[in-house]
């Protein structure tokens, strides 16, 4: 790279002042998108279950992912990249589409109101003031939650739990009968072999561990015939089955408007906390706090916004920034490179379609191991913490919805901070919330 090119990113991202400089950057960028591209083949793979084209689905995760690295990148000037999140795309799919019987198009349209809150919230830093607000225990009991429901999904897509008439779920078959053989089922046992893979990748620290399991267990899937390979490079999906089809018509009534608040609040914990933990992390926090967090907040706000015109769920900060910062990424030229390496993946669409579930779920159960580390920052000696905490964690699992999950946690935290005489305790944000959910259960139902 030239000296005029060096002088023009010097001015852009302050790469002196930050201690770094091009190399480390792009190699930061590199490394982050390694950890995190695995979205781009996960996220259309689980939209799709909707009835939403996978084609355009791939090309939203990829432009959506793209628009916000660049705003977080050049705006902003934060080494943090943004993508469709999970957990968000789980409720979209399983709790609002396939759970309320809610059209695709109206879910979209959903998200898209949430990113409007979110960027007026955002920019009258009402968002920082609700953050404040709530407890650290409900905060990281929905983390955790979400994190449980990723792994329900996982094992259920790898085969390894089924349902039972008896027991609502018991363990899935090893291996079949056929022709009065037993035979290896090997979707369930690949889907094993692919977790424990990304664990070993991970423990030994190779960059990309999720994203080299997804490959590997896809090319032993092909070689074995349990997929049928589709090709690597085409020419870009059309994003028309999906651009502009957010259907607004019968969005705001009651059971909608809390669809609303539930990706506007699981969405406000997961992109703050990873903005204050990655920027930490990097050094970057001044005092405790977070400089230019209003620009940072613009960058996901208008991400969410762009992501439901092109037709994807939530848009948000990735923790997986975290792997570029320990490459050194000190500036917005690490959010840049991934957005490059985001809009590159536009090509590559028939590789994603040839994954298949058994393949991918092995990254929902590992990204659930992640999700369920946030337990630990949770008071469990108060029991006035802990059980509020509880109860959100295993709601989410067990009742298959993020939503019942919220719900429950800041309805139990309220009434349960009131009947033990600590209500000076509960801030006054809980207690709106958790009126709210009452509300929608004795008007609505569940």
């Amino acid at each position: 790279m030239n000296t005029s090119q060096n002088g023009l990113l010097e001015r852009l991202f302050k790469l002196n002042e930050h201690g770094t400089n091009v190399r480390t950057e792009l190699l930061a960028g590199f490394t982050t998108f390694l950890t995190m591209c695995y979205i781009v083949i996960i996220n259309p793979s689980i939209l799709s279950i909707t009835g939403m084209d996978f084609g355009a689905v791939f090309v939203a995760t990829c432009i959506s992912a793209a628009i916000g690295c660049f705003i977080m990148g050049a705006l902003a000037n934060y080494p943090i990249a943004l993508a469709p999140g999970m957990g968000l795309n789980v409720y979209f799919t399983f709790s609002v589409v396939s759970g309320m019987k809610v059209p695709w198009q109206v879910a979209l349209a959903a998200v898209f109101v949430s990113g409007i809150i979110f960027l007026l919230f955002s920019f009258f830093k009402i968002r920082e003031m609700l953050v404040n607000a709530l407890p650290m225990s409900l905060k990281m009991a929905i983390a955790a939650g979400i994190g449980l429901f990723l792994a329900l999904i996982a094992l259920k897509n790898a085969g390894l739990i089924v349902g039972s008439p008896d027991t609502l779920v018991k363990m899935g078959e090893f291996f079949v009968l056929e022709e009065g053989v037993k035979l290896p089922n090997w979707p369930v046992l690949l889907a094993l072999l692919g977790f424990f893979l990304i664990v070993v990748l991970d423990y030994f620290r190779i960059r990309g561990a999720i994203i080299i399991s997804i490959f590997a267990i896809t090319l032993l899937a092909i070689g074995m015939g349990l997929t049928e390979f589709q090709g690597v490079i085409d020419p870009i999906p059309s994003v028309a089955p999906t651009f502009m089809q957010m259907d607004f018509n019968g969005l705001f009534n009651g059971s909608m408007i809390a669809v609303i608040f539930v990706f506007f609040l699981v969405d406000l914990f997961d992109s703050t906390g990873t903005l204050v933990g990655v920027s930490h992390r990097a050094g970057l926090l001044v005092d405790g706090k977070l400089p230019r967090l209003k620009k940072a907040l613009f960058a996901d706000s208008t991400a969410i916004v762009a992501g439901a015109v092109l037709g994807t769920s939530s848009t948000t900060p990735y923790i997986e920034s975290a792997s570029g910062v320990s490459a050194g990424g000190r500036t917005g030229l690490t959010a840049v490179t991934v957005g490059i390496l985001m809009l590159a993946c536009l090509w590559f669409s028939p590789l994603a379609k040839t994954v298949p579930a058994f393949a991918t779920a092995p990254a929902l159960l590992y990204i659930g191991v992640q999700m369920l580390r946030s337990v630990i920052e949770i008071d469990w000696k108060d029991i006035t913490e802990a059980a509020p905490a509880f109860l959100t964690i295993v709601f989410m699992p067990f009742t298959y919805s993020v939503a019942d999950g919220i719900a429950m946690g800041f309805i139990s935290y309220a009434v349960i901070k009131l009947l033990c005489g600590r209500t000076k305790e509960v801030p006054p944000m809980v207690w709106i919330v958790a009126i709210a959910w009452i509300s929608k259960f004795w008007f609505l139902g569940a």
